[in-house]
């Protein structure tokens, strides 16, 4: 996808805090499913709700349409392990599932195939659903190296509709 014209993609300074949670606004079809989920982003979260929500959003139209790779591209911070995007997906989701990717992924298209063959043929995944609940959890426990984003996706592939809550 193209940026738009006059339009630049930059990639906000992000606070070192392990409860900041980056979601970037992708698309601007729905006002109204996007005032949704930062409703629901904002709401406190852990299992009594006893932590406050510590959300930054990018809502920039030169974001519009970007792609996971175009954002992986663009992250700068080596703190940060995962990106959230508010999609055409996430807008249209009853749930306003965002899509969570991982910035700790590698190209292993110039790996030795012999060599690396395990990871070549089962690349860990980069990428799940999680709804707005789930993501200041899947931020905390990635921070705090609780969990690796291998295991977050695959408690997302566990759920019928693919989609991570909070448990």
């Amino acid at each position: 996808m193209t940026v738009p014209e006059g339009l630049e993609r930059v990639m906000p300074e992000i606070g070192h805090d392990l409860f900041n949670v980056l979601v970037i606004r992708t698309d601007f079809s729905d006002d109204e499913s996007w005032s949704a989920v930062v409703g629901e982003l904002r709401r406190p979260w852990g299992p009594g709700g006893e932590f406050p929500a510590m959300v930054q959003l990018v809502v920039a139209p030169a974001w519009s349409g970007a792609t996971a790779d175009e954002v992986l591209a663009a992250v700068v911070d080596e703190d940060l392990r995962v990106v959230f995007l508010a999609d055409r997906e996430t807008m249209q989701s009853p749930a306003w599932a965002l899509l969570a990717l991982s910035t700790d992924w590698e190209d292993e298209s110039e790996l030795d195939p012999v060599y690396y063959r395990e990871l070549v043929e089962s690349p860990e995944p980069r990428e799940c659903r999680a709804v707005p609940a789930a993501v200041h959890g899947v931020q905390v426990d990635l921070a705090l190296g609780n969990v690796n984003f291998a295991e977050i996706a695959g408690a997302a592939s566990e759920e019928p509709d693919q989609v991570l809550r909070p448990i």
